[in-house]
């Protein structure tokens, strides 16, 4: 009786086995393959910010990445990335580049919105709408969530193909990167002191170009904040050549509060 007990509870434990074996990796697999669909309707909301000037060469001049929201004529970006003046003496004007059908197309924009303290930015497109994305709640991000962003890391250099990464949220931390030196202590930093919001740290390799991409669900594609900046352990041009695998996005809560300060719908 008890070997025949033992030989029930051994071949229990080889089927449960075998069950787990083939469940965990289908789940697991299950749980990869949806950002592939996510990704489609993610990328037609996809541009690089940058500025048009008929008389220079390149015309074209790339300064970061944006998003559609609302009803397609508006894109969001960074604060930074369109902060400097455009040459209206020289006709400069800024503008999105993208993509559509094989086809690149550039859109003029204009800066409707700014909020420079949470780095947040909207153009509005002339005479053109993209697909737009769904903003989410940040109050819903944890630690530990699995997040992708999509965007121009290196530019225009390599065409209009928007390039996506994937990360977790490591830590949710003031808005303060720590500093070696007193001598890195900058103005911007007395600033962020003075006004903290917190932040997700994603342990996400971002490049300058990434700033301004989306962050979202990578299982519903919400927005729920927008990459702003990474860790840089050395200097500037390290960023490209030994990146930090540390970058930071500003909660989607700003973008929602720009957005109805403005009435921009």
């Amino acid at each position: 009786m008890k070997k025949s007990r033992c030989l029930a509870l051994q071949l229990s434990l080889i089927i449960s086995g075998i069950i787990m074996a083939v469940f965990i990796p289908a789940q697991a697999q299950a749980e990869v393959s949806v950002l592939p669909s996510v990704l489609v309707k993610i990328k037609p909301s996809i541009v690089a910010v940058g500025t048009f000037m008929t008389k220079r060469s390149p015309r074209a001049q790339f300064l970061g990445t944006g998003f559609a929201v609302r009803d397609g004529s508006l894109v969001v970006t960074n604060a930074h990335v369109v902060a400097s003046a455009v040459d209206t003496e020289h006709k400069e004007e800024l503008a999105v580049f993208y993509r559509l059908a094989d086809v690149e197309k550039s859109v003029l924009a204009k800066l409707v919105a700014l909020d420079s303290v949470h780095d947040v930015a909207i153009l509005k497109l002339q005479d053109a709408k993209l697909p737009p994305l769904t903003l989410g709640k940040a109050s819903t991000v944890q630690e530990g969530q699995q997040y992708a962003f999509t965007g121009y890391p290196m530019g225009m250099v390599l065409g209009l193909y928007p390039v996506t990464h994937r990360g977790i949220v490591s830590a949710i931390s003031p808005n303060i990167i720590p500093v070696l030196s007193a001598s890195q202590i900058t103005p911007k930093l007395l600033k962020n002191l003075q006004q903290p919001y917190n932040v997700f740290q994603l342990d996400a390799t971002a490049y300058p170009g990434n700033s301004g991409s989306p962050l979202y669900n990578s299982e519903t594609g919400e927005v729920v904040g927008i990459v702003n900046k990474v860790f840089v352990q050395e200097s500037k041009e390290s960023a490209l050549s030994k990146p930090s695998g540390i970058s930071y996005a500003v909660p989607v809560e700003y973008i929602e509060k720009l957005l109805n300060e403005k009435n921009l719908k």
